[in-house]
Formats: C-alpha cells, sequence, structure tokens
C-alpha cells in the first residue's frame, strides 16, 4: 500500500483489544539479541507529494545512452503492440494457471511459448519458464545429474562468469564436482581437450559464447556421448539462434538460455525469462511428467510440461513454482514480440546486429591501440577488443558523448583480460552511432 491510515489512537486500541501493552510485546517470540535497539539509519519519512518530487528529480538524471553493451542483456527494438496485450488485465493481474478451466488465455501463450522455444532450438520439450539464463543453466545441469546418477560438471570455455557462478552456488552442499576447463587459442573450446571420464554428468558450454565466438558444437557433443555424458548448450544470446544451427540439430541435449531479448528491455538487467529445452528422452527420466503434446497443421510440435526440479514441484503438502505470475509475464512478453516480428523479422533482426558488428570490428582493427581479442574466430554480433588506453577512461569518455560503449572485461578477474572491452550490436544502431563509437574509442 502506499500509505498507512492508522493514527496512533487506532494502534492502541487494537493493542488492547489483544491485551497487549505495546508494539513490543508483538515481539516476545524474538531474541532479545535480534531486536535493533536504535532507529534504522533512514532519512525523514516524505509526504506521497514530496515523494513524487524527489523521484522525480532522481530519474530525470537518468541518461539515453547509445547501447553497445551485451553480454546477455541486449537493447533491441520492442513492437508497440507487444506492450500494449501485454497490460490487458487478463494477463498483467492473473495469477498462476492452477485452474485450467478459468485460465485458457494463460494456457494458450504458455503453450505458444514452449512451441517457439521448441522451434529455436531444435528440441522437443520446453517449460515455461526458468527465471532467467542463469538459473536455466544451472537447473539444466541439475537435471543432467539426475538422469546420469553421475557427479561431475564441466564448465568448457567462455561461460558467462554470471552463470558459473549461480551454478556453483546451486551445486553447494550436493557431492558435486564442478570443473572449469580454459579455452583454446582461438577462444573456443577443443573437443579433444575435454577431460570427459565415466563420472562426467554433463558438459556445459555457451554458443555464441561469452565473448561472442563461434563455438563448435558437433565434436563436443560426440566426445561427451562417447562417454555417456550430456551437452548442454547455454544461449544468453538467443537472437543468434535465427542464423547458426540449431543446439537442438547439432546433437545436444539440453539448451539453458537467456529470453531477455525477446519483448524484455534492458532495465538494468531485467527482468528477464530463462530458456528450458530438452530432448524428450531425458524428460521422462526426471521427476516430473508431459501432461499434453499437439501438433499442428503445420506439423508444429508442442509440449505441456510440468518438471518437477528442485524449483519447481507439486506436492500435497507442498506448492512451489517457477511459474509465477511475473515470470509468466515476461514469457508472455517474448511470445507476444517473436508473434509480432515473426520468422522472417527475427532473421533480418539477426542480420543487421551481424551486419553492424562486423562493420564496427572492421573500423576498430583500423584504430591505433586496438585489437581483436580473437581475429580469427568467427563471431556472430559482439565481439572483444583489447586496448592500450585504460577501459574505464574510454567508458568515462564516452559517456560524456552519450555512448554505453561496452562492458569492461576487467569486471570478471577469471577471464584474465583487464585490457579488454566487450562489444555487442543490435538492429538498432545506425551506421552514424557506430561512427561515433569508434570516434569516441579513438580519443575523438
Amino acid at each position: 500500500m502506499s500509505f498507512l491510515t492508522h493514527s496512533e489512537a487506532d494502534r492502541r486500541q487494537m493493542l488492547e483489544a489483544i491485551g497487549a501493552s505495546g508494539i513490543r510485546d508483538l515481539y516476545a517470540d524474538i531474541p532479545q539479541s535480534l531486536i535493533l535497539e536504535e532507529p534504522l539509519s533512514l532519512p525523514e519519512a516524505l509526504s506521497e507529494w514530496e515523494a513524487t518530487r524527489l523521484v522525480s528529480e532522481l530519474a530525470a538524471r537518468n541518461r539515453d545512452l547509445v547501447c553497445f553493451a551485451g553480454a546477455g542483456i541486449y537493447d533491441h527494438h520492442v513492437p508497440a503492440a507487444a506492450d500494449h496485450i501485454l497490460r490487458r488485465s487478463e494477463f498483467y493481474t492473473a495469477y498462476t494457471p492452477y485452474q485450467p478451466e478459468v485460465s485458457q488465455g494463460t494456457l494458450q501463450s504458455i503453450y505458444e511459448f514452449q512451441t517457439m522455444v521448441c522451434e529455436l532450438t531444435g528440441l522437443d520439450v520446453a517449460n515455461a519458464s526458468i527465471y532467467d539464463g542463469a538459473t536455466a543453466t544451472a537447473e539444466a545441469v541439475l537435471m543432467a545429474l539426475s538422469v546420469t546418477r553421475r557427479q561431475e560438471v564441466i564448465l568448457a570455455g567462455h561461460l558467462h562468469p554470471h552463470y558459473s557462478q549461480v551454478l556453483k552456488t546451486y551445486t553447494q552442499g550436493l557431492s558435486t564436482s564442478v570443473r572449469t576447463l580454459p579455452p583454446g587459442a582461438g577462444g573456443t573450446v577443443e573437443a579433444t581437450d575435454l577431460p570427459i571420464t565415466d563420472a562426467t554428468a554433463c558438459v556445459v558450454v555457451q554458443n555464441p559464447n561469452f565473448l561472442g565466438l563461434i563455438e563448435e558444437l558437433g565434436p563436443i557433443v560426440e566426445r561427451a556421448h562417447s562417454e555417456g555424458a550430456l551437452v548442454i548448450c547455454s544461449v544468453a544470446d538467443p537472437v543468434s539462434l535465427a542464423l547458426i544451427r540449431s543446439p537442438g540439430d547439432q546433437g545436444v541435449d539440453v539448451v539453458a538460455g537467456e529470453g531477455q531479448p525477446f519483448g524484455n528491455t534492458p532495465n538494468f538487467g531485467g527482468p528477464v525469462v530463462g530458456l528450458f529445452a530438452a530432448r524428450e528422452k531425458y524428460i521422462r527420466k526426471m521427476p516430473g511428467r508431459i501432461v499434453g503434446a499437439t501438433e499442428d497443421a503445420e506439423g508444429r510440435r508442442g509440449y505441456v510440461l510440468t518438471l518437477q526440479t528442485r524449483e519447481q514441484q507439486i506436492r500435497r503438502e507442498k506448492a512451489t513454482s517457477n511459474i509465477c505470475t511475473n515470470q509468466g509475464l515476461n514469457a508472455l512478453a517474448a511470445t507476444l514480440h517473436l508473434a509480432l516480428i515473426g520468422r522472417e523479422g527475427l532473421r533480418q533482426v539477426a542480420e543487421t546486429s551481424v551486419q553492424n558488428a562486423h562493420y564496427a570490428a572492421s573500423r576498430i582493427r583500423e584504430l591505433e591501440g586496438f585489437e581483436l581479442l580473437h581475429p580469427g574466430t568467427p563471431f556472430v554480433r559482439e565481439f572483444a577488443v583489447r586496448t592500450e588506453e585504460d577501459p574505464r577512461s574510454i567508458l568515462g569518455r564516452a559517456i560524456e558523448r552519450g555512448v554505453l560503449a561496452g562492458v569492461r572485461l576487467g569486471r570478471f578477474p577469471d577471464l584474465g583480460t583487464p585490457d579488454g572491452l566487450l562489444l555487442a550490436f543490435t538492429e538498432k544502431r545506425t551506421r552514424a552511432e557506430i561512427d561515433l563509437l569508434v570516434d569516441t574509442l579513438a580519443g575523438g
């Protein structure tokens, strides 16, 4: 609520009604050592209009920068119609669809989301949905541990550092060994270097990887499957699936990805939506069930999946769910975006993003003091550069010119690239904006 209407007299009357002499009596069961004896260090309370004025003043400080940052969150155009439909009351205020007889519209949108994810990933079954790319990857690993009954996980190459951190948090307390395999000289995974044994449950590889480079999944899949291990492909850039071969077509067992580019704007990193898809044979081994599967006139398959993982289970004595209202709303946003732009529209978005990135790379190669981190390895719409100048100085200068000039790789010490910038490009970036970026990098 926006404010409390109870007066001091109201509070005294309520305390008398329950036989309490004061507010402190309500906390009698809390240990004395946990009770705060002094006021919180907070500013004075504001009236409604004062708070509105303050928030407006703070909002006015924001700057609308030309965004070249990526690393799993991308600045794509979302059609206005998507937001218009999303805010309809039956979707915007809808609760989790536990009662299908009164939730047909919501269930239909979930079905469409799952079908689109299956088509994008080339796999059989999708859920709807997990929180984000990081938790989706962690849940995929938990699934692999359950299916294979093994306890070793290999993180291969340039996996998003945040994904690695979340995964390690998920596996704390489990008898799971998480091993990290650094990439080869070209910045991608060498399948022959994978230390897979009969104890390995899965290999996790990101494609395109964290530096935007294209991984060759076929040899990785062949190597893993020869030892009975699964391959999990983490997809932080789902737009790339419009151009490169789907993970499913390359033999990958599970795809765990980030759906933010579909219908969800950056917003300081959220809200986002996770993508999760797998082969049906593995899902059937899990403590869950497929509750529906259909095929339309065009041969599209759609599945309704209840997947009981550590976070998502329905029991008589306990009910928790990843398909909460807001998460379903984010999935709906992705569904609306994809439906509005269609197959060809998504491909055009991907192609324009790639063209912009490669034009920028060709310009940056000509700059003194800059070099592409992996110049000989194919990339999609994101690439890393080394700089002789401190990346912090570059980012500061760029902000003054209205540009968000990428992500500083020094934020991720495990990468060992303190002099690096990661640059990303979408269909929204114009040739003039890219030229402004290059001029800014050059010190102009």
